[in-house]
């Protein structure tokens, strides 16, 4: 489909699309008009002095409904650091619900943005954000609705560039036939250096055209231009070589990373929803990157090195904030929050400064190990009380050693204890099905966990009011990360092994009525690792679902395990590759694999020796703990040489008071 006829380009298609908002679901969403939303001329920068007569045009999109992605921080961040220039313009799109779509397509109204209803399709970038690949089909029929070829070689100069970020952009390649261009790691610096290479082009009259500018990005060798690169495949379906088809492309892409993160205060003016949103709140990130060393984590091994916020820019974030949004509660982010070196002495600052308003802070991500009581009780001082969430991951002593998340039972029972014995009544137990070497007894020991949680909550409260909630998920092995080359337990095996720890939850007479017991099937998380450790075949299954009606996959009431089945069958039909062959079969050191030549600065020899390291302590062999590099000799993992960073803490020795008292 393509957007009308008599359209200029830029102009907006409101006047065709509100006519038909009342008949459409939580029609405010599509409106636009934030508080905070920036709206633009079309040709901003034929009046400015830096542009050289050249406007960029970016549409940015989170590919979830906009309840999920306005308040995703990435895109909020971009947002409002391109549209500081006065020669960029920067508006935003989400996915449309299906009664919008049908809208859409029934009366030729391409995909918007909400900013000023412009079509995606005029724009010079396209820029996704994936935090997940269960979002891929959203960006194909993204790609659809606004009028764009699916499919990156069949695009003229007159479509924008597609462009991918975020962690799911660390294998790009299930969706490389789709894109044009991938960029990993941090986008603040990356998406000014690319709105300069495509602002000369077009100033030089677009010289070599759509091919042209492409190879100008692909050169810095910060952008992954996945044409420029092709893929040979054994005998075996494994992976032969990816290697570059031009002169000049760079064998391996490197990764961005942004090191003054107080230079960066992003955002300044956070986006206020109209509509209801599934975080209400400001957030601010206080650091980037962990090296704690969790071998199934892809964010923490993917975000190296550490970097931290200062407190004071953090005070300030928080303060303007919080006067520019309106918001009243404040989410201090990071992988794991209470690791910032001065968290205590933020904690107090901000709890002081606040005392007595309606402000409440949150600390949404705690590790047991750093989770002390002053900290809850400062984050809690005005009153607001909310569960505390804890992240064991592995049921057994056993497993956690496996995957390096070094917190004992003694740990967890003594840090529940004492929020217990505070006045708390609700804690929250994140735990992983599925990962590597995991038994039968493994998964148990969970009930065996929650069971002595709730009983010593019991004794220290000295009642019986006490609730812990387990939440299981799905282990999926992640690229760039230990656990690359292991093999994903099958939706069975999966599904059988939750129902044991669920009837063994449900069958305690004494405990089973104070844990609360939620899960999910095995059944996404094997998409989500076909998805994951995919390579370009796997493109052909993800257009194959969305062709049948597959969109939202990441919503457990739009997914559908059958038709993603299905859809494998076809697309991988002739290939000598299957489903199992992506997700339930373990890899060799020597297997080439297809994110290989994407550097996240991650040294693949230690990742492979950590693999190993894992391996020995689950069979008994060895009693390896990777402790975390900010306190230890490095450990060399390669990303600090490698990208030339280093790790950033403090403490700064600077503190948030006297900063006046609201």
């Amino acid at each position: 489909m393509s957007a009308p006829a008599a359209l200029r380009r830029g102009q907006s298609v409101f006047e065709l699309l509100e006519p038909h908002l009342p008949g459409v679901s939580k029609p405010i969403q599509y409106v636009g008009g934030e508080l905070n939303s920036t709206v633009k001329d079309w040709d901003c920068g034929a009046t400015s002095e830096e542009s050289g007569g050249q406007t960029v045009r970016w549409a940015l999109m989170y590919p979830d409904a906009y309840e999920v992605g306005l308040p995703n921080q990435g895109v909020q961040i971009l947002y409002e650091v391109l549209n500081e220039r006065d020669w960029i313009v920067a508006e935003r799109t989400y996915a449309v619900w299906k009664d919008m779509e049908a809208v859409l397509r029934e009366q030729s109204i391409p995909q918007f943005t909400v900013d000023a209803h412009r079509p995606v399709g005029d724009f010079d970038l396209f820029g996704l954000s994936f935090s997940t690949e269960l979002g891929y089909t959203n960006m194909i029929n993204a790609l659809d609705l606004a009028g764009i070829p699916l499919r990156a070689v069949d695009r003229t100069e007159d479509h924008p560039v597609v462009l991918a970020g975020g962690h799911a952009a660390f294998n790009p390649e299930p969706i490389a036939e789709f894109l044009d261009a991938a960029v990993l790691g941090d986008g603040e610096e990356v998406v000014l250096a690319i709105s300069d290479i495509v602002r000369e082009w077009k100033a030089e009259d677009r010289p070599g055209g759509r091919e042209e500018l492409l190879r100008r990005l692909a050169v810095t060798g910060n952008v992954y231009v996945p044409r420029f690169y092709d893929v040979t495949y054994a005998a075996d379906g494994s992976i032969e070589a990816v290697v570059p088809n031009r002169p000049g492309i760079p064998f391996r892409v490197r990764k961005h990373t942004l090191m003054d993160l107080d230079a960066w205060p992003y955002p300044a003016k956070p986006l206020v929803p109209l509509a209801e949103t599934v975080h209400e709140r400001f957030s601010v990130e206080i650091f980037r990157g962990c090296t704690r060393g969790c071998r199934f984590c892809q964010a923490g091994m993917i975000t190296r090195p550490v970097r931290e916020r200062s407190i004071e820019t953090i005070g300030n974030m928080v303060e303007n904030g919080i006067r520019k949004s309106g918001f009243e509660e404040v989410g201090l982010l990071s992988l794991s929050s209470a690791d910032h070196t001065e968290i205590g002495d933020v904690a107090k600052g901000l709890a002081d400064r606040y005392e007595g308003s309606n402000v409440s802070l949150s600390l949404p991500s705690t590790r047991v190990d750093a989770f002390n009581i002053t900290l809850a009780n400062e984050f809690s001082r005005n009153g607001r009380r909310s569960g505390l969430t804890f992240a064991p991951e592995g049921g057994s002593e056993r497993m956690r050693k496996v995957i390096n998340k070094m917190v004992t039972e003694e740990d967890l029972i003594r840090t529940v204890a004492t929020a217990y014995s505070h006045g708390w009544r609700q804690v929250k137990l994140y735990f992983m099905v599925g990962l590597p070497t995991e038994t039968d007894e493994d998964v148990l020991q969970v009930a065996e966990l929650a069971k002595a949680v709730i009983a010593k909550g019991r004794e220290v409260a000295g009642h019986n009011d006490i609730r812990c909630t387990v939440s299981i998920g799905g282990f999926v092995p992640k690229p760039h990360t230990p656990f690359q080359w292991a093999a994903q337990l099958d939706v069975e095996t999966t599904d059988e092994r939750l129902k044991q720890l669920r009837d063994v939850v449900r069958a305690d007479k004494k405990f089973g009525r104070a844990i609360g017991f939620r899960y999910h099937d095995g059944k996404p998380g094997i998409i989500e690792g076909l998805l994951s450790r995919g390579d370009r075949r796997v493109g052909r299954v993800i257009e194959e679902v969305w062709r049948d009606g597959g969109r939202f996959d990441g919503w457990s009431e739009h997914f559908s395990y059958d038709r993603w089945i299905a859809a494998a069958e076809r697309g991988l039909a002739g290939t000598g590759v299957d489903l199992d062959w992506f997700t339930t079969r373990e890899r060799d050191y020597d297997e080439v694999l297809p994110w290989d030549h994407l550097d996240s600065g991650l040294d693949k020899d230690w990742l492979w020796g950590d693999w190993e390291d894992a391996l020995a302590v689950a069979d008994g062999s060895a009693d390896i703990e990777v402790e975390d590099c900010r306190w230890t000799p490095c450990y060399d993992c390669g990303v600090c040489p490698e990208m030339g960073t280093e790790i950033q803490v403090g403490p700064t020795g600077q503190k948030l008071l006297p900063l006046s008292v609201v």
